[in-house]
């Protein structure tokens, strides 16, 4: 049985945290996270994911995975993840202060 781990994420002299989850040998997180770890909304994620897989840059079946979440309601949904390589690739192209610093420190 794979274990998953989460992990909280929050920036320096920042209130606003992020979690992603460490799954095998990297970590993974939604589009939702993303915009919160870069202070941006959701669309600008999924605009800019949607890029990165239509120019080639990473191959959308390597960098996903769908994984089942129980919410606070009780029910189960499936929410797409996505793994380090695409947070960092979205991280390189959002405009955001908070983008600037995830950049600097990974």
């Amino acid at each position: 049985m794979n274990e998953l781990q989460f992990l909280i994420y929050t920036a320096d002299n920042d209130s606003e945290t992020a979690s992603v989850i460490i799954k095998g040998e990297t970590i993974w997180t939604s589009q939702k996270e993303m915009a919160r770890l870069f202070d941006v909304g959701v669309p600008a994620i999924s605009k800019h994911l949607k890029n990165i897989f239509e120019e080639g840059e990473l191959e959308e079946d390597s960098v996903i995975s769908k994984m089942e979440t129980t919410a606070t309601d009780g029910k189960n949904y499936l929410i797409t993840y996505y793994n380090l390589d695409a947070i960092i690739s979205v991280g390189y192209r959002v405009n955001s202060q908070k983008a600037t610093r995830f950049r600097r420190v990974h």
